[in-house]
């Protein structure tokens, strides 16, 4: 996951949005989006909220601008419309079979850090520069309305 922390006018971190980095081919991008806001440090104890689903775009627009004003965590993240347990098992796999490559990565990796990791830095300060850390404007309740319409769609004819 990356991280991205909105600000406000006065530049002090009032929040933080956690989602994944994707490829721009990643299909990932094209499924419901769901988000969890929860308490950003451990003095604050509540159950997390979640909304959802959006789409992507909707989904970032909307847990930046609440992060933007108020001291919480947010994370967006893809919803898997699994139809079985079978499936729902064989994404559990997944999930599991790609830590253990990660936990092995990082067990490899060179005392002095790993050159991907260099790379990933220089990406996402380059990102940063861009000016791709501003606050989207989020979508008017017409737009998530037309969002949510086209996520039946998508989930119906799965």
């Amino acid at each position: 996951m990356a991280s991205s922390l909105a600000f406000a006018d006065h530049d002090e971190p009032v929040g933080a949005l956690m989602t994944l980095d994707l490829p721009a081919d990643s299909p990932l991008l094209g499924l419901p989006w769901i988000i969890t806001f929860g308490p950003l440090g451990d003095l604050d104890e509540w159950e997390p909220v979640v909304c959802g689903p959006y789409e992507r775009p909707h989904a970032l627009a909307l847990a930046e601008a609440v992060v933007a004003e108020e001291q919480l965590m947010a994370v967006v993240e893809p919803l898997l419309p699994a139809l079985s347990a079978d499936e729902i098992r064989s994404e559990i796999a997944a999930a599991q079979v790609a830590a253990e490559d990660e936990a092995r990565q990082v067990e490899g990796a060179d005392l002095y850090g790993d050159f991907e990791d260099v790379i990933d830095e220089e990406l996402d300060a380059a990102a940063d520069e861009a000016g791709h850390g501003e606050p989207a404007e989020p979508p008017d309740e017409a737009e998530v309305r037309a969002g949510f319409t086209r996520i039946a769609a998508l989930l119906t004819a799965k």
